[in-house]
């Protein structure tokens, strides 16, 4: 008796269906701009306290935003590009990072004092970007898959 093997999952029309899709929207000029502006954020998350000033008199609010940036950066540069059609969920917990960007200088700092303006104004532009690109990466998966 001979021995019958089956396809793997990864051959299934769902799956390829799937790909098909998500492949779509991430070749677009829309998605590939934007994948590229999130990892710019991340990036610049990550760098923000040497290049605002702020790494000698906030260090936990550095360690906080190059922690913070590397990972935005790595969800939404090294995650979605690679394999979009699998990942584009995460894309809310790039949002997540977002609001705590926008929020970390407060609850990282406490009460200990007022922080310069340009701490806050930093942390709230870069908060809000990177919840924008994440939201909109997340749109652009939602809306390929009822395309199809």
């Amino acid at each position: 008796m001979t021995e019958r093997t089956f396809p793997g999952i990864e051959q299934h029309p769902d799956i390829l269906a799937l790909r098909a899709s998500s492949e779509r929207a991430t070749t677009t000029g829309t998605a590939q701009i934007m994948e590229g502006l999130a990892l710019l954020t991340g990036l610049y998350l990550a760098a923000s306290p040497w290049i605002v000033g702020f790494h000698t008199i906030l260090t936990t609010l550095a360690i906080t935003n190059l922690i913070a940036g590397l990972g935005y950066a790595f969800l939404m540069g090294g995650g979605f590009g690679s394999a979009y059609e699998r990942t584009h969920a995460m894309c809310w917990a790039a949002a997540g990072i977002g609001v705590w960007t926008v929020i970390a200088p407060f609850a990282v700092s406490g009460a200990r004092g007022l922080h310069p303006a340009s701490v806050v104004i930093n942390n709230a532009v870069v908060g809000g970007l990177a919840i924008c690109f994440a939201v909109g990466t997340g749109l652009l998966g939602m809306m390929s898959k009822r395309r199809t």
